[in-house]
């Protein structure tokens, strides 16, 4: 049976989705019934993740596309070369890096690298992809935020600036795109356990304190942001934009 939340016959961009949270991103899309692009700047790791989708999902729900985020010529070329095989429908901005350095030793370099790649690249695909959303008066843009949106740690500085920014842009987009029919909104996860993370889940102290922290007592599990970014992609949140859904585990409710 249908349900608001089937994404039957619309087409999904996921950025950085060959690995991690954006892989698990792009398989809840799958399984909602959308067709996914797998991006990435490694062509052969986006191509091994695209083939394994492919086997479980099917040939003709998955396509590939190659470029880089944080260049507006790729951009451009890249959402062009989407946009000739079919409209798109979805966008998930999720692609972005981590650089952990306290603010008084933190190079400029380093400060704009974080920026350019977890904040203006949201900027340069939403906008690029909004231009024809915009035009056909429908369209669906998710932000992947953090709880670093609201909250802030040490050595991580540039991270908590850039997504602080990604939950402004994110109305900033709400004011100007929900009038034509394009909704923006974000999901916010929580600390989640990922091959870029086994590090600190492997650090006693730093995995006790998530856990103390977090009031379900858990580190999420890719999949757990899933579900979120179908809801925000589907007709079930049609008069929902503008918002960050944190997916924290309680995180940033407490005390």
């Amino acid at each position: 049976m249908s349900t608001p939340f089937d994404l039957t016959g619309r087409r999904a961009l996921v950025t950085g989705s060959s690995r991690g949270i954006g892989l698990a991103i792009a398989r809840s899309l799958l399984e909602a019934g959308a067709h996914v692009v797998v991006h990435g700047r490694d062509t052969s790791a986006v191509g091994e993740t695209a083939d394994a989708l492919a086997r479980d999902f099917g040939a003709d729900a998955v396509s590939t596309a190659v470029f880089d985020v944080t260049s507006e010529e790729a951009v451009i070329d890249g959402i062009r070369g989407i946009e000739a095989a079919g409209p798109l429908d979805i966008l998930v901005n999720n692609a972005g890096l981590q650089h952990r350095e306290p603010l008084l030793e933190v190079s400029l370099e380093n400060w704009e690298r974080v920026i350019r790649t977890d904040l203006t690249s949201a900027f340069l695909v939403g906008r690029t992809a909004a231009r024809a959303m915009v035009a056909r008066g429908s369209g669906a843009i998710v932000n992947i935020c953090s709880v670093q949106t609201d909250l802030a740690r040490p050595t991580i500085g540039a991270y908590t600036a850039a997504k602080g920014g990604l939950r402004n842009l994110t109305k900033a987009m709400t004011a100007e795109w929900a009038g034509s029919g394009v909704r923006v909104n974000g999901v916010a996860p929580g600390y989640i356990r990922t091959e870029l993370t086994q590090a600190l889940v492997d650090d006693p102290a730093f995995n006790s304190w998530v856990l103390g922290r977090t009031p379900v007592g858990r580190w999420g599990e890719p999949e757990d942001i899933g579900g979120a970014v179908v809801w925000l992609s589907s007709d079930a949140s049609r008069f929902v934009s503008g918002q960050v859904v944190f997916v924290d585990g309680g995180m940033t409710a407490v005390v």
